[in-house]
C-alpha cells in the first residue's frame, strides 16, 4: 500500500522524536492509532450499509471491483484471453525480424 523503506521509516520515526518530543510521542501514537481505527470502523460501517442498501442479490459486491483501473481490466483486459497478444516480458519480434507488411492495408 505505502512503498516506505526502512530508511525513509526510520526518517520518519526520528522526526517524530524531534516534533514531538519523548514525553508525548507515545501518546501522539497512540491517538494517531485510535484515528486509524475509528477510520476502519467507518469504512467498514459504510461498505456493510451500501450492501445491505442494496439488497441481497448484492451481498456478494466487492466495492474494490468498480474503482475504474480494475473495472477496465476484468471487463476489458481480461476478455481478451487471445494467444495472439505477446506477454509483457516477450518481446514483440526476434532481433532482426521485420515487422509485416500488407500492402492492401497502407
Amino acid at each position: 500500500m505505502f512503498d516506505i523503506g526502512l530508511e525513509k521509516l526510520a526518517l520518519l520515526l526520528l522526526l517524530a522524536l524531534v516534533i514531538f518530543g519523548p514525553d508525548r510521542l507515545p501518546h501522539v501514537a497512540r491517538q494517531a492509532a485510535e484515528t486509524l481505527r475509528r477510520l476502519r470502523e467507518l469504512a467498514y460501517d459504510a461498505t456493510s450499509e451500501i450492501k445491505t442498501g442494496l439488497g441481497p442479490e448484492y451481498a456478494d459486491l466487492d466495492l474494490a471491483d468498480l474503482h475504474p483501473r480494475r473495472f477496465v481490466r476484468k471487463h476489458l483486459l481480461d476478455a481478451l484471453d487471445d494467444d495472439r497478444h505477446p506477454r509483457d516480458d516477450e518481446p514483440l519480434l526476434a532481433y532482426g525480424e521485420r515487422p509485416p507488411y500488407d500492402a492492401e492495408a497502407t
